[in-house]
């Protein structure tokens, strides 16, 4: 039987706004026939229709009449394989405003003038009665806002989004959202609009700088209603609504907190605004994934505190806000607290969070009640409560992050592997929080460059991340200096460095806008990600070269300028300084620029041009040959002896044939001498397993993946870590935090997921799948038997379909299963040379070990 299992557009399988002019429709099929093939498959939208062939099952383009604003269309598909199996699907989509103008116009409290440093405004709350006298056919709110923002008609939320309008480059783009209010208008209504400072009025980084993109909050919004008569009614924000800050949020602040108080009625209302902004972005229907509440977690324990505080373990580091439900007395302040790890003695650490309060307060009103923070969201495993009996209480907590599906999964025989695998998956939940984060907890959660650009390969092994990414990386293209340079957070949003020196381009930060569209190329096939970004790149790829250029003969590809504008071997634990770090930066730096140059070459090739292809191509050998001949000595040996020395030209293939060998001995040796311990900062850890692996030391791989002493993955796991730590040193063996004057001001988080890119080495080489053509059209089953593990088992989500694998040894003999996603081919190779070539299907294989 053939079946259409996937139907998107937009990456969307259902609710989709947008504002595409030509939006990308895909779709997956399945059949239960081994080798069965897609023969014939036909797209309608409207007068519209397409034949799908080739790779355009994982995006076919409308090419069509020009769409229309505010209209819903219906996409048919209808398929056909080899055995005349047929089978049909259909979806809607919905178009947004389409550029139509905004009759609405930004409105503020024109009384309000927010100067306080450091700090958050007040939220201000809009609203408007409206009146309607015949019936309605369709109606729906367009709303966005300078700030963060919430809607509700009478009374009651519309949408389940967080944190709209969501974080982007506000001075480029701005997103706005789409609410079908049909069902709940009466014709005596209230839209009622709370606005909070969020990323674009409130404080940010950990400076604290507010009021970045406006000096207040602003709101813009309309109401289209269209009756059964055919007439068309458009309500927008004007100065006939009325504003007040004199509501029941007394603050909300990303890193504070919110503060409630429910004996507090809505006053001093008065009229509205108008408000003229000092951007002039893009408005756009959201595009991007937006934050929703997910998994619940109740708590695993309970303790009180020496000063009386109940503490209330969750049992899982995450994002997200606590939910109680309550029977309190008017007046009565309930004080929540969070934290990711206690002290010995039982209390909140709270000393890493630097100025972020993360403090929920709530007053109370009198009997039963509800609440949960709405415009801010906290970094915690506990929660400390003061105020409440507990007996009254009842608390649970909700995981808050991007709306992305996670359709990848691994698991094995080595429950402290698997232990490591859901530390990972939790460490990308808790930051993807719109933007892919550094950490949720701090006064920090900024898009660093460095850290999704490590991690990208794992992260879409484990997600979809197509609209997710895609979104950040429109901003990662509006953000570029002038000189090719990136800032290493995106959106920028108030953060200096490197904007204040913008000549400058940071290695293995910037990278991300080759690595990342490549990883997105990579999991997905679509080659559009490639062709919007190749601007991005090359102008970045220029400014390294630029920096690189200042030597003579050789060194002129040797990227060595000074240490402080470079993050080097970021957190290697084998040096405790942050100058040290830094100070490798010319090893880091110069294998990023042959990376980069590489990759670049390759896009360019897939582009068509040919050209730019050679050029990337000779700059990518020459920097190769310049790092094994200056900061090697020519043999395999670098001249400064440190893991990532090795790791970087041996995983990007930069050493010579004749000296490869000799140095993954030596790379073999320093891991031997440091007891198989992690020696790697950012740039070398989601490589230095694959680096050895692939260089025949599988063993010694093994030995460091399952090392359980610090600094190594497992010893976090060790430890009781549920996510992945910034530090390979966060706790020592008694749970206490032993961080020096490293120069970081005692940095530490311990949800970060940058150190968890080795997952990629779990999915590719322990369960043995890894694409050879994008989208997995083609892909390998091969297992790495190794470390004493005895299974595996995983899924991998394709643009064609799920991908299982599995195998297990028993008796010297391996048993793998897998599941080939029709419309795709898999290369399998088992132990002993066993390969086969696959098509769509399901199959059991065995080879002796």
């Amino acid at each position: 039987m053939l079946e259409i299992t996937r139907l998107t557009v937009e990456h969307l399988t259902a609710d989709c706004v947008t504002d595409c002019p030509a939006p990308h429709i895909a779709f997956a099929v399945r059949s239960d026939r081994n080798g069965a093939q897609l023969t014939d498959a036909e797209l309608t939208v409207g007068d519209w229709s397409a034949k799908v062939t080739g790779d355009g099952q994982t995006g076919t383009t409308y090419k069509g009449p020009a769409l229309l604003p505010f209209t819903t269309y219906s996409v048919q598909l209808a398929a056909k394989d080899d055995a005349d199996e047929t089978a049909a699907a259909s979806m809607t989509f919905e178009t947004g405003r389409m550029e139509t103008p905004w009759k609405g116009q930004w409105i503020t409290d024109g009384d309000y003038h927010f100067t306080e440093a450091k700090v958050s405004p007040v939220p201000m709350v809009f609203r408007r009665e409206i009146t309607t006298d015949k019936p309605i056919a369709r109606a729906r709110l367009y709303a966005t806002a300078m700030g963060i923002y919430e809607v509700e008609l009478n009374g009651k939320k519309l949408g389940d989004r967080y944190f709209a309008p969501g974080f982007t480059s506000y001075k480029s783009y701005l997103q706005y959202q789409t609410y079908d209010v049909t069902p709940f208008m009466t014709g005596h209504d209230t839209l009622t609009a709370t606005v909070a400072g969020g990323w674009a009025v409130g404080s940010f980084v950990f400076t604290r700088k507010n009021r970045v993109t406006a000096d207040r909050q602003a709101l813009l919004a309309e109401l289209r209603i269209e009756y059964e008569d055919g007439s068309v009614e458009v309500i927008g924000t004007d100065s006939s609504w009325q504003v007040t800050e004199d509501g029941p949020i007394r603050m909300a602040d990303i890193y504070d907190g919110e503060t409630y108080d429910a004996t507090k009625e809505t006053t001093g209302w008065h009229n509205a605004a108008p408000e003229t902004l000092k951007i002039t972005p893009a408005i756009t229907a959201e595009y991007g994934a937006p934050v929703k509440a997910h998994e619940v977690m109740h708590p695993v324990a309970v303790t009180t505190a020496k000063d009386g505080e109940v503490i209330y373990d969750f049992g899982q580091n995450f994002a997200g806000v606590i939910r109680m439900k309550l029977n309190g007395k008017a007046g009565q302040v309930i004080t929540v607290r969070h934290a990711e790890i206690l002290n010995p003695d039982g209390t909140l650490n709270t000393t890493f969070l630097r100025t972020a309060k993360a403090t929920a307060t709530y007053t109370c009103r009198d009997g039963e009640q509800e609440y949960s923070p709405r415009f801010s969201y906290m970094g915690f495993r506990y929660a400390g409560v003061k105020g409440i009996d507990p007996k009254e209480l009842e608390i649970e907590a909700v995981a808050l992050y991007s709306d992305v599906a996670q359709h990848g999964g691994f698991h094995c025989s080595d429950e402290m592997l698997n232990k490591l695998q859901s530390n990972i998956t939790w460490s990308a939940k808790s930051n993807f929080v719109d933007i892919p984060t550094d950490c949720p907890q701090r006064d920090e959660r900024m898009g660093w460059t460095g850290d999704i650009n490590v991690f990208a390969p794992t992260a879409l092994y484990n997600f979809e991340l197509s609209r997710f990414l895609e979104k950040w990386l429109r901003d990662v293209k509006a953000e570029q200096l002038p000189t090719g340079g990136l800032p290493n957070t995106v959106p920028v949003q108030g953060y200096g460095f490197p904007a204040t020196m913008p000549e400058m381009a940071v290695d293995w930060w910037g990278d991300a806008c080759v690595n990342v569209p490549w990883a997105l190329y990579e999991a997905t096939g679509n080659v559009d990600i490639l062709r919007a970004m190749y601007p991005t790149m090359q102008k970045y790829v220029k400014a390294c070269r630029f920096w690189a250029g200042f030597g003579i003969g050789k060194h002129r590809y040797i990227w060595h300028t000074p240490a402080v504008l470079h993050f080097g071997d970021w957190v290697a634990p084998d040096v405790p300084k942050m100058s040290q770090w830094q100070g490798r930066s010319k090893y880091t730096a110069t294998a990023s620029l042959c990376n980069t140059s590489g990759r670049l070459a390759k896009i360019a090739r897939l582009l068509g041009k040919d050209e730019d292809a050679a050029q990337y191509e000779t700059l990518s050998a020459k920097v190769a040959d310049a790092y094994c001949s200056i900061l090697t000595d020519g043999s395999g040996k670098a001249k400064d002896e440190f893991q990532t020395a090795y790791v970087l030209p041996l995983y990007l293939n930069m050493f010579p044939e004749n000296v490869k060998a000799k140095a993954a001995e030596n790379l073999v040796k320093l891991v031997e001498k440091n007891d198989y311990k992690i020696g790697t900062g950012f740039p070398g850890t989601p490589y230095i397993l694959f680096a050895l692996a692939d260089s025949g030391h599988a063993d010694t791989a093994f030995k460091m993946l399952l090392n359980t002493q610090c600094p190594s993955w497992l010893y976090e796991v060790r430890v009781g870590a549920t996510t992945v730590w910034e530090r390979w040193d966060g706790l020592d063996e008694n749970g206490e935090c032993p961080i020096g004057d490293d120069g970081t001001d005692q940095m530490i988080s311990y949800n970060h997921y940058a150190s968890g890119a080795v997952g990629a080495f779990l999915y590719r080489r322990v369960l043995g799948v890894e694409p050879v053509l994008p989208g997995y059209k083609l892909f390998k089953f091969a297992p790495l038997v190794g470390g004493g593990l005895t299974e595996a088992d995983g899924t991998v989500g394709t643009p064609y379909g799920e991908i299982k694998a599995a195998w297990h040894i028993e008796n010297g003999e391996m048993t793998a299963e897998i599941t080939v996603p029709m419309g795709t081919a898999c290369t399998v190779t088992l132990p002993g040379g066993v390969e086969q070539n696959l098509s769509g299907g399901s199959y059991t294989l065995t080879a002796r070990v």
